[in-house]
């Protein structure tokens, strides 16, 4: 099965404050134990988006002028901590088709891209200027151009992005999920266990 090609992100976006947002701050570990990812969207940032009785908090996933918004904006090493990929899983749930930040955590990174998630990062300074214009104006476009590099809106912002090279190529070319690969070139494997003789 030929999977999808990844070569650009467009839609609007949502800052997320602080720095070093862990896995846990994305995925709390009491909302992990499922059989499958689905309906973890729902948990996603649960622990900031709502206090200790339930009552929703000033948290900007709250703020109904971001409502739909699927391309999270954050600061530096988003996605620490554990390796889970329940926190990846939580933000696509959640409608998040692509993040952009200072920098991330390497697992983390790596997980996004079996997600068909671009991780891309931007200096300081234009992330900053990327929240500005969105925060002033939430209905603000944004495309990710993994062919050029480059974030741009409509407002006129043209940003410099960066990405691991494995990361690029595996989502332009539509390999960017190993499990399905591994299926597709199931008969290549039988044929190279059988020609190996000692694989049962």
């Amino acid at each position: 099965m030929s999977l999808q090609k990844v070569t650009h992100t467009t839609g609007r976006g949502i800052f997320i404050p602080g720095a070093d947002i862990d896995t846990d701050r994305i995925i709390p570990a009491r909302f992990m134990k499922c059989v499958t990812f689905d309906g973890l969207g729902e948990f996603a940032f649960y622990d900031v988006r709502f206090d200790t009785s339930g009552n929703r908090t000033d948290h900007p996933l709250n703020d109904a002028r971001f409502t739909g918004a699927n391309i999270l904006i954050a600061g530096i090493n988003f996605g620490c901590g554990s390796s889970r990929e329940h926190a990846p899983q939580s933000l696509r749930k959640y409608g998040f088709d692509a993040v952009i930040a200072e920098s991330f955590a390497e697992i983390f990174n790596g997980n996004c891209t079996t997600l068909a998630m671009p991780c891309v990062v931007a200096s300081a300074a234009d992330v900053a200027a990327l929240r500005n214009e969105v925060e002033t104006n939430p209905q603000t476009q944004i495309t990710i151009s993994l062919e050029t590099l480059r974030v741009t809106t409509d407002g006129g912002l043209n940003i410099a992005i960066t990405m691991p090279d494995s990361a690029r190529d595996a989502l332009m070319a539509g390999r960017w999920d190993p499990i399905q690969e591994l299926l597709d070139n199931n008969a290549a494997i039988e044929e190279r266990a059988t020609a190996l003789g000692y694989v049962a």
